[in-house]
Protein backbone atom coordinates (compact mmCIF):
# COMPACT_ATOMS: atom_id res chain seq x y z
CA UNK A 1 0.00 0.00 0.00
CA UNK A 2 1.12 3.28 -1.16
CA UNK A 3 1.28 6.48 0.97
CA UNK A 4 -1.03 9.52 -0.22
CA UNK A 5 0.93 12.15 -0.84
CA UNK A 6 -0.51 14.93 1.18
CA UNK A 7 -0.41 18.46 0.08
CA UNK A 8 0.10 21.50 2.27
CA UNK A 9 -1.55 25.51 1.88
CA UNK A 10 1.39 27.84 0.70
CA UNK A 11 2.71 29.83 3.64
CA UNK A 12 2.09 33.43 3.46
CA UNK A 13 4.36 35.76 4.89
CA UNK A 14 5.13 39.45 4.82
CA UNK A 15 8.02 41.78 5.93
CA UNK A 16 8.06 43.45 9.50
CA UNK A 17 10.38 45.70 10.63
CA UNK A 18 10.33 46.31 14.16
CA UNK A 19 12.32 48.66 16.11
CA UNK A 20 12.91 46.92 19.80
CA UNK A 21 15.00 48.02 22.46
CA UNK A 22 17.33 50.64 20.07
CA UNK A 23 17.45 48.01 17.32
CA UNK A 24 15.40 47.44 14.12
CA UNK A 25 14.96 43.75 13.32
CA UNK A 26 13.63 43.04 9.27
CA UNK A 27 11.36 40.12 10.31
CA UNK A 28 9.48 37.51 8.05
CA UNK A 29 6.87 36.44 9.33
CA UNK A 30 3.41 34.86 9.06
CA UNK A 31 0.80 37.86 9.26
CA UNK A 32 -0.78 36.22 12.22
CA UNK A 33 2.61 36.17 13.96
CA UNK A 34 1.62 38.17 17.66
CA UNK A 35 4.39 40.44 18.97
CA UNK A 36 5.29 37.90 21.61
CA UNK A 37 6.33 35.19 19.27
CA UNK A 38 8.03 37.66 17.23
CA UNK A 39 10.39 39.10 20.59
CA UNK A 40 11.03 35.28 21.72
CA UNK A 41 11.18 33.37 18.41
CA UNK A 42 12.55 36.04 16.10
CA UNK A 43 14.79 38.45 18.10
CA UNK A 44 15.31 36.32 20.66
CA UNK A 45 14.19 38.26 23.25
CA UNK A 46 13.28 35.63 25.47
CA UNK A 47 12.37 38.16 28.69
CA UNK A 48 8.99 38.06 27.45
CA UNK A 49 6.94 35.29 28.75
CA UNK A 50 3.71 33.81 27.07
CA UNK A 51 1.13 32.39 29.56
CA UNK A 52 -2.53 32.42 28.55
CA UNK A 53 -2.44 34.19 25.11
CA UNK A 54 -5.36 36.16 25.68
CA UNK A 55 -4.15 39.20 27.45
CA UNK A 56 -5.21 38.16 31.09
CA UNK A 57 -2.20 37.31 33.00
CA UNK A 58 0.64 40.25 32.10
CA UNK A 59 3.06 37.72 31.53
CA UNK A 60 3.80 39.68 27.98
CA UNK A 61 4.07 42.56 29.62
CA UNK A 62 6.32 44.93 27.25
CA UNK A 63 6.67 48.80 26.67
CA UNK A 64 4.93 50.42 23.37
CA UNK A 65 5.66 54.16 22.56
CA UNK A 66 6.69 54.60 26.82
CA UNK A 67 3.04 52.47 27.85
CA UNK A 68 2.46 49.00 28.85
CA UNK A 69 0.74 46.84 26.52
CA UNK A 70 0.21 42.62 25.94
CA UNK A 71 2.18 41.70 23.57
CA UNK A 72 0.52 38.72 23.23
CA UNK A 73 -2.84 40.47 22.05
CA UNK A 74 -1.47 42.16 18.74
CA UNK A 75 0.16 40.55 15.89
CA UNK A 76 3.85 41.96 15.12
CA UNK A 77 2.71 43.61 11.85
CA UNK A 78 0.60 46.26 13.77
CA UNK A 79 3.33 47.48 15.73
CA UNK A 80 5.77 48.69 12.80
CA UNK A 81 7.01 52.02 13.48
CA UNK A 82 6.38 51.97 17.33
CA UNK A 83 8.94 51.93 19.92
CA UNK A 84 8.98 48.67 21.91
CA UNK A 85 10.97 48.00 24.82
CA UNK A 86 11.02 44.85 26.24
CA UNK A 87 12.36 43.93 29.87
CA UNK A 88 15.81 43.14 28.54
CA UNK A 89 16.05 47.33 27.56
CA UNK A 90 16.07 48.10 31.51
CA UNK A 91 19.40 46.59 32.15
CA UNK A 92 20.92 50.10 33.48
CA UNK A 93 17.60 51.28 34.27
CA UNK A 94 17.72 52.55 37.48
CA UNK A 95 14.30 52.71 38.35
CA UNK A 96 14.32 48.83 37.02
CA UNK A 97 17.25 48.28 39.66
CA UNK A 98 15.34 49.71 42.42
CA UNK A 99 12.28 47.26 41.92
CA UNK A 100 14.42 43.98 41.39
CA UNK A 101 16.28 44.88 44.41
CA UNK A 102 12.83 45.57 46.65
CA UNK A 103 11.23 42.68 44.52
CA UNK A 104 14.18 40.59 45.92
CA UNK A 105 14.31 41.89 49.73
CA UNK A 106 10.24 41.81 49.64
CA UNK A 107 10.53 37.97 48.50
CA UNK A 108 8.22 39.27 45.71
CA UNK A 109 9.60 36.33 43.63
CA UNK A 110 9.10 32.57 43.69
CA UNK A 111 8.67 30.53 40.32
CA UNK A 112 9.52 33.93 38.23
CA UNK A 113 7.60 33.12 35.08
CA UNK A 114 5.16 36.37 36.09
CA UNK A 115 8.02 38.51 37.56
CA UNK A 116 8.71 40.32 33.74
CA UNK A 117 5.81 41.35 33.23
CA UNK A 118 4.95 42.44 36.94
CA UNK A 119 8.39 44.39 36.49
CA UNK A 120 7.44 46.36 33.19
CA UNK A 121 3.97 46.71 34.78
CA UNK A 122 5.67 47.64 38.12
CA UNK A 123 7.80 50.44 36.67
CA UNK A 124 4.95 52.13 35.01
CA UNK A 125 3.36 52.37 38.08
CA UNK A 126 6.54 53.93 39.57
CA UNK A 127 7.16 56.35 37.07
CA UNK A 128 3.23 57.10 36.79
CA UNK A 129 1.75 57.31 39.83
CA UNK A 130 4.59 58.41 42.53
CA UNK A 131 1.59 58.77 45.04
CA UNK A 132 -0.12 55.71 44.81
CA UNK A 133 -1.03 54.11 47.38
CA UNK A 134 -1.25 49.96 48.23
CA UNK A 135 -4.73 50.22 47.40
CA UNK A 136 -3.98 51.84 44.10
CA UNK A 137 -1.02 49.11 43.09
CA UNK A 138 -3.05 46.53 43.88
CA UNK A 139 -5.56 48.29 41.41
CA UNK A 140 -2.70 49.04 38.90
CA UNK A 141 -1.52 45.22 39.53
CA UNK A 142 -4.78 43.74 38.51
CA UNK A 143 -4.28 42.63 34.78
CA UNK A 144 -0.94 40.96 35.93
CA UNK A 145 -1.52 37.15 37.74
CA UNK A 146 0.65 35.67 39.81
CA UNK A 147 0.28 32.28 41.28
CA UNK A 148 2.37 31.80 43.77
CA UNK A 149 3.38 35.02 45.99
CA UNK A 150 -0.23 35.91 46.92
CA UNK A 151 0.80 39.63 45.87
CA UNK A 152 1.97 40.95 49.02
CA UNK A 153 5.73 41.15 47.98
CA UNK A 154 5.06 42.20 45.09
CA UNK A 155 3.01 45.41 46.50
CA UNK A 156 5.26 45.82 49.37
CA UNK A 157 8.15 45.83 46.68
CA UNK A 158 6.30 48.37 44.52
CA UNK A 159 5.50 49.99 47.80
CA UNK A 160 9.14 50.65 49.04
CA UNK A 161 10.65 52.07 45.65
CA UNK A 162 7.77 54.73 45.81
CA UNK A 163 8.67 55.73 49.40
CA UNK A 164 12.60 55.46 48.32
CA UNK A 165 11.96 57.67 45.86
CA UNK A 166 9.86 59.76 47.84
CA UNK A 167 12.21 60.45 50.04
CA UNK A 168 14.90 60.92 47.82
CA UNK A 169 13.00 63.85 46.11
CA UNK A 170 12.89 65.18 49.57
CA UNK A 171 15.90 65.38 50.47
CA UNK A 172 17.16 66.79 47.03
CA UNK A 173 14.61 69.68 47.71
CA UNK A 174 15.91 70.32 51.36
CA UNK A 175 19.59 70.24 49.79
CA UNK A 176 18.68 73.07 47.51
CA UNK A 177 16.85 74.73 49.98
CA UNK A 178 19.57 74.62 52.66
Amino acid sequence: MSALPIEFPTVETTEVQLNVNGHCYQLTLQPRTHLADALRDHCGLTATHVGCEQGVCGACTIEVDGAPQRSCLQSAKRLEGKKIRTLEAFDNDPIMAQLRAAFSAEHALQCGYCTPGMLMTARDIVTRLPQADEARVSEELAGNLCRCTGYFGIVRAILRVLRERAQSVSSQENTHAA
